[in-house]
């Protein structure tokens, strides 16, 4: 009796150790990030891949992508710009000219001693619209026949990047708008003057040989 419960002790154990051998055997192994049966999208570059990206970059040389400068530029001279001028003008820049008492295109004319051609876009109309009676005047200002009326093709009301988009494309224009955020944006574009009311009359910045303006 003692030989037999020896023996199935025995054999328990056994069994009992095979099992442990074979679960340490068959164990699954994590694969790396870096494994190459892993798909493109999936896998991490190794260093050794890394080296040689950078090495065919350094032959090759990395190309460098660079706005086309205007034609219209003359380094910062804007040889587009002459007689008759053409102003583009913003929602408050005519709400301001109506508060100071300023008749818009007599005033232009004043400023620049030239023909003035005020035009409006599409966006400026539809947000006087949208502003209500209190500004039916400057509604009506802008309705006058000797305002150019400009056609906008893209989606939305918001004048700034309306502007902002034509002066880019377009260096003939003046920018007329008294709105301290949309001067800092047009300063930054080359060659393009801004106009806006101080101290009760129009001045003008950024133009070779402007008239009216105090800090030039």
């Amino acid at each position: 009796y003692c030989l037999i419960h020896f023996y199935k002790r025995n054999y328990l154990f056994a069994k009992n150790m095979g099992r442990l051998k074979k679960t340490q055997k068959f164990r699954k192994k994590l694969m790396s990030a870096a494994d190459p049966r892993l798909k493109e999208g999936e896998r991490v570059p190794s260093k050794k891949e890394l080296k040689k990206k950078k090495a065919k970059e350094n032959k090759e040389g990395k190309t460098t992508e660079h706005t086309q400068a205007s034609s219209a530029l003359f380094f910062q001279y804007n040889t587009q710009l002459g007689p008759p001028f053409h102003i583009l003008v913003d929602t408050n820049f005519i709400n301001f000219s109506i508060k100071n008492k300023m008749d818009v295109i007599r005033s232009m004319m004043d400023t620049l001693y030239a023909k003035c051609i005020p035009y409006v876009t599409d966006c400026v109309m539809a947000e006087l619209e949208k502003l209500g009676a209190k500004y039916r005047l400057a509604l009506r200002i802008v309705k006058d026949p000797r305002f150019e009326r400009l056609p906008c093709m893209h989606k939305g009301t918001y004048a700034d990047d309306c502007l902002i988009q034509r002066v880019t494309q377009h260096k003939a224009y003046i920018v007329a708008t008294c709105d301290k955020d949309l001067k800092q944006r047009i300063r930054k574009i080359p060659g393009v003057p801004i106009m806006y009311i101080s101290n009760h009359r129009y001045t003008i910045e950024r133009m070779p040989d402007a008239y009216g303006d105090p800090r030039q």
